[in-house]
């Protein structure tokens, strides 16, 4: 009996989400065969030229029709193609691992799309802490947005950004950085990808909305376990009349935000395809969890790699273990600072790509990123 084929029923205004969030990957424009292609990657096939007629047909009111054939979105701070071709970034191979010193935002746009399967990263939480000024103040010992605790007992202990001083502007700014990121990342990942954010209690809501918002499934948070010197401090100047206040809880975990690019059909259909879509088990009997429980980075590590962020491979190689389902792809740092997860990475045997855009960072990273892979943990 032959059967006749149907056309996928798409829910009203799908298609022109995705062309919509795709040109807000590419801020330079499109065209429509690059839109085509990446359409297909978020919602599945959709004609050229359906999408050719529905540019033109919402072109002013939606679309700007730009030079070469190309599309961008009407009054999204376009930014025009570059007039000079810059060189070609800085890269450092180790093994499995290849880190590239660049700009995160402008290597996801020259990415092909469906060539990475699952992120780990730890970003800046308030982009003010890493800029150039920040940094150098922090290298000075001066602190800045840094917190530089004291010596204690002959141990030096590690900076800790402020977060509770960043104003207004700088939280809308940390939203729509991350929205800019997740769109520019969401074409790039293969259905199925697993994105795994580091961030803390009092920013992690700003993340999380601006990656939802940008067509990331959220899938819940994985809790690292880990004492730090955050909170828990009596109020200042006043803690001797208030000995017995705490003004916030001291921190004894960090939240690692989980999110997803939507499957294409079941589970089990985009883990033969795309061999993503779920978590590596720990073993037959134990299914990877979401409390991981951790020690500060050991002294050793911060020797081969010090970062102010820097988390340790014990941790790290649990949690890279376990974005792959199969154990088989390619995991994307993007914010990779002196190289700890490509480390992680290595030490198990995945195949791994990181993006740092602070040279002092890069270099670092590219010593630290063998030697952490061979640290016994």
């Amino acid at each position: 009996m032959q059967t006749t084929k149907t056309a996928k029923r798409r829910r009203p205004g799908e298609v022109r989400d995705a062309i919509v969030s795709v040109l807000k990957s590419r801020p330079r424009g499109a065209t429509v065969s690059e839109i085509a292609q990446q359409v297909a990657s978020l919602i599945g096939e959709v004609p050229a030229s359906s999408i050719r007629s529905y540019l033109q047909l919402n072109t002013p009111a939606l679309f700007a029709r730009m030079e070469r054939a190309q599309y961008v979105l009407n009054g999204f701070s376009y930014e025009p193609p570059l007039t000079e071709k810059s060189p070609a970034p800085l890269v450092s191979s180790c093994g499995k691992s290849t880190l590239v010193l660049q700009d995160c935002l402008s290597w996801l746009e020259e990415r092909p799309i469906n060539s990475i399967h699952a992120v780990v990263t730890d970003p800046p939480y308030g982009l003010i802490e890493y800029s150039d000024m920040e940094q150098q103040k922090l290298r000075a010992g001066r602190g800045g947005v840094w917190r530089v605790p004291p010596s204690f007992d002959g141990s030096k202990r590690s900076p800790l950004p402020r977060f509770t001083v960043l104003k207004q502007t700088d939280l809308d700014a940390l939203e729509q950085f991350f929205s800019a990121w997740a769109a520019r990342l969401l074409p790039v990942l293969v259905p199925g990808a697993n994105v795994v954010v580091a961030s803390n209690p009092l920013l992690s809501h700003i993340v999380s909305n601006a990656l939802a918002k940008s067509g990331l499934e959220r899938r819940g948070e994985i809790a690292r376990l880990v004492m730090t010197m955050r909170g828990g401090d009596r109020p200042k100047h006043a803690h001797v009349e208030f000995s017995g206040v705490s003004v916030m809880p001291r921190s004894m975990w960090e939240p690692w935000l989980v999110f997803r690019k939507p499957l294409v059909g079941r589970v089990q259909d985009n883990l033969r395809r795309w061999g993503t879509g779920g978590f590596r088990r720990i073993s037959e009997e134990r299914p990877f969890g979401d409390v991981i429980a951790s020690a500060p980075t050991r002294p050793a590590e911060r020797s081969l790699a010090p970062h102010p962020s820097l988390k340790p491979q014990a941790f790290l190689r649990q949690l890279v273990r376990g974005v792959l389902p199969l154990g088989e792809g390619v995991v994307l740092d993007p914010f990779a600072g002196s190289g700890s997860t490509l480390a992680a990475a290595e030490a198990v045997g995945y195949a791994s790509i990181g993006t740092e855009k602070d040279p002092e960072y890069f270099d670092i990273a590219t010593k630290a990123i063998p030697r952490l892979a061979k640290l016994v943990v």
